[in-house]
């Protein structure tokens, strides 16, 4: 059984299945008839009962070529054939994505390139450049479907931003390399299902696609590691195919990312995708607070801490709804406009989290340190930026920042108070003289707990931190102390942190301060007692990110 958003089935007498069929987003998957009801006619009365439950949507189906006549009499037609499988929809979706692709024709040779830029590389770049010295006019497509580790609208962005001037970049579409197009359900086994759906898929491409753009060549990187990639290509209608760059691959930056190492991931992209490098690393730092277990009472795989209104999920809606921010804070052209994308954000993370402020504070810092960054690439400062430079920008900032929210130029920062303000205007003095340095010994001395797992999944294309077993198996185990469990004390023991004041007073803060000092199990009796030290979550989220782009 797939993923499915809803399963309809028959059931005989006592209760067992006899007949089922599934639908996910825009697909039916999973349809399946016993042997002992096939002469029952079914199939028809299950899918006419989607099909009325969906009536608006443009469905999909995949099946074997022997059942197309029933599904065209329920209103499907052909849209792609293979030896073993056939695709069929129900609407005008294709037609209407044709229709599109038409308005963008142009006279000459054409061409066609296909491509995911997961992120967009040098690669990428190269493999545009080449492509379009060989054509009249070149067609990107990107591949739509959100399942790769930086969403559709970021690698759209990524792809008009670095292809060449004279290159139009289109829409992607689901009929353009996506789970649509690529059916593995009802097939035996792996090999015979990423032949048939490559059929299916160059099939719809060399019906539909190309015909409508007019294109007479498609242009393919080559590879030399996938065989199953090479296979496709050489099925792809007049496919010409362009040798790639050596040691530059979509897979070598994930995998820096995922080590938070900027620098190498910088070093194989264009810098047109440098903001969404910068984007993938603030979500990576706060999956990686997030997933840090034993945080005492804060939100965490092993429980919600001093929380009663949000959750692990809670926290994780919050971090999605917010990464589509991170990239636009870095590209921003001023203070005013940092304020009013951090305004936008965090309306769009409580829209998430049902009105639940998961991570204002982050917004607050994060949105500096981006913003500082692009004020690095602007002065021509090197990349990545140093510790010395990043302190003067984030000051200055924060700064203009408060000088804008508050209409006082004479703010100034006080000799005693450590607050998220004072601290944002000494440039996060504190981050650089003490956490960092402090983080980065921790690191070195040994294992980080359940980290290290996370950094592996981003380079595997999959969501970072726990999920599943490894969430399950870290509420059950006592790990060792990771470095970023120590780091939240460090802070703890260093930070006037206003979120517990607010919830347990000044003095009991100042206690709280001296309890992380000392090292003290404190899990268990902050959420008891209702003390949440958000203020240092936030820094600490800050210090990994701020490891990660620094020399």
């Amino acid at each position: 059984m797939e993923s499915l958003d809803a399963y309809y089935a028959f059931t005989d007498d006592s209760g067992t299945i006899v007949a089922g069929a599934g639908i996910a987003g825009d697909v039916l998957k999973c349809l399946a008839v016993s042997e002992e009801a096939r002469s029952e006619g079914l199939l028809v009365p299950l899918v006419s009962r989607i099909l009325s439950e969906h009536p608006a949507q443009n469905l999909k189906v995949f099946t074997k070529p022997e059942y197309q006549a029933v599904f065209e009499s329920l209103g499907f037609h052909l849209l792609a054939r293979a030896p073993l499988a056939i695709l069929l929809e129900n609407g005008r979706g294709l037609e209407q994505y044709c229709t599109y692709l038409r308005s963008f024709a142009r006279e000459g040779r054409c061409g066609v390139v296909v491509m995911n830029a997961n992120p967009f590389t040098l690669g990428h770049k190269y493999l545009l450049q080449q492509a379009a010295s060989q054509v009249d006019h070149l067609f990107v497509i990107p591949v739509k479907e959100d399942l790769s580790h930086f969403p559709y609208a970021e690698r759209l962005a990524m792809i008009k931003a670095g292809a060449p001037g004279d290159v139009t970049v289109l829409d992607g579409s689901d009929y353009v390399i996506s789970a649509a197009t690529f059916p593995t359900y009802f097939l035996k086994d792996l090999s015979d299902a990423s032949v048939t759906q490559m059929y299916l898929d160059t099939d719809l491409y060399g019906r539909w696609i190309a015909p409508a753009l007019g294109a007479s060549v498609r242009f393919v990187g080559s590879e030399p590691f996938d065989a199953l990639t090479n296979h496709y290509n050489r099925l792809i209608p007049n496919a010409v195919i362009i040798p790639r760059l050596d040691n530059i691959s979509a897979s070598s930056v994930r995998s820096a990312l995922a080590a938070g190492h900027y620098r190498e991931a910088a070093a194989l992209c264009p810098d047109t995708t440098w903001p969404y490098l910068l984007a993938a690393l603030v979500e990576r730092a706060l999956r990686l607070e997030l997933d840090t277990p034993g945080k005492p009472g804060l939100v965490g795989p092993d429980g919600p801490g001093a929380h009663k209104d949000m959750d692990y999920n809670t926290m994780l809606s919050g971090i999605k709804a917010l990464r589509p921010f991170w990239a636009r804070m870095a590209l921003a052209g001023s203070a005013e406009e940092l304020r009013q994308l951090g305004i936008d954000a965090e309306a769009a993370m409580t829209a998430a989290t049902g009105g639940v402020n998961t991570h204002r504070g982050a917004i607050f810092c994060m949105g500096l340190a981006l913003y500082a960054v692009s004020r690095a690439f602007a002065r021509d400062v090197e990349v990545p930026v140093n510790e010395h430079d990043m302190k003067i920008f984030l000051g200055e900032i924060a700064q203009e920042l408060f000088c804008i929210q508050l209409k006082d130029s004479n703010l100034r920062i006080t000799p005693s108070a450590r607050g998220a303000r004072q601290i944002a205007l000494s440039g996060y003095k504190m981050l650089f003289e003490d956490w960092l340095p402090y983080y980065r010994k921790c690191s070195a001395e040994g294992p980080v707990g359940f980290s290290g797992a996370s950094a592996q999944n981003i380079a595997a294309e999959g969501p970072v931190g726990f999920s599943g077993a490894s969430a399950q198996k870290s509420a059950t185990e006592k790990p060792t102390p990771s470095a970023e469990l120590k780091l939240l004390l460090r802070i703890m023991s260093t930070l006037d942190d206003t979120c517990v004041v607010k919830r347990v007073g000044e003095e009991r803060a100042q206690e709280v301060k001296r309890e992380a000092k000392e090292g003290k199990d404190l899990y268990k009796r902050y959420a008891a007692e209702g003390i949440s030290p958000g203020g240092a979550a936030d820094m600490l989220a800050l210090t990994i990110f701020i490891d990660s782009i620094i020399s």
